[in-house]
This record gives structure tokens, C-alpha cells and sequence, in this order.
């Protein structure tokens, strides 16, 4: 598992690679809130892209940044681009209330719109 950071333009994206679950995603969440609290982002984007696996853990880490990122009057958006990671999403009724697309420039776009 990999973290990469980015910011641009009040949004933190953050990229993660390989596998997503509960043997991690405590160290994740923590860096993640570290890291809104340090750029003042106001916007989050999950890139999933390289996302190679994702239990229910994960689910939990998107619902918990939502929480956190609305608080801020803030926006989430993922990016999948995998079927697999796609599906758990949508099974998971995430795409209700958060935005999917397939690129982090459509994302960004997402997050600036009003």
C-alpha cells in the first residue's frame, strides 16, 4: 500500500495503491485527517485508480472523510477506474451521495464547481 498526496486549489487528492483494508486503514485515516488539518483543503478526492483491492474498512474510511469534508462545506469526489473497485462502491450506495468519475481533472473540475 502506497499514499501520495497532492494538493491544488483547496483540495487534497489523495492517491492510494494496491490494497485497501482494515490492516491499514487506521494509518491512512490518520494521515489523511493530518494532512486536511495541515493544507486547510477544503475538497477531497480519492484517486482509486491503482486501488487493487478494497473491503468493507474502506467503505468505512470514505464514510468517515464524507463526514469530516461536509463539515468543512467541503466535496468528496472518487475516482475508479477499475470495475472491481466501481462495484463495491456502488454496492455500498456510496455513489448516492458522493460524486464518481474516471479522471482526477474531472474531479478537480467537480470540486470547483459551486
Amino acid at each position: 500500500m502506497q499514499i501520495i498526496f497532492q494538493t491544488q486549489d483547496k483540495t487534497l487528492i489523495v492517491k492510494i495503491t494496491g490494497e485497501l483494508d482494515h490492516h491499514v486503514v487506521r494509518e491512512i485515516k490518520d494521515r489523511i485527517d493530518k494532512k486536511i488539518a495541515s493544507t486547510k483543503a477544503k475538497n477531497l478526492i480519492f484517486d482509486f485508480s491503482s486501488l487493487s483491492f478494497m473491503d468493507s474498512s474502506g467503505i468505512g474510511l470514505i464514510v468517515g472523510r464524507y463526514k469530516l469534508v461536509t463539515s468543512l462545506e467541503g466535496k468528496i469526489i472518487i475516482v475508479s477506474s477499475t470495475k472491481t473497485i466501481d462495484r463495491i462502491i456502488n454496492l455500498a450506495g456510496i455513489k448516492k451521495i458522493i460524486k464518481t468519475t474516471t479522471s482526477v481533472d474531472e474531479a478537480l473540475k467537480c470540486a470547483k464547481e459551486g
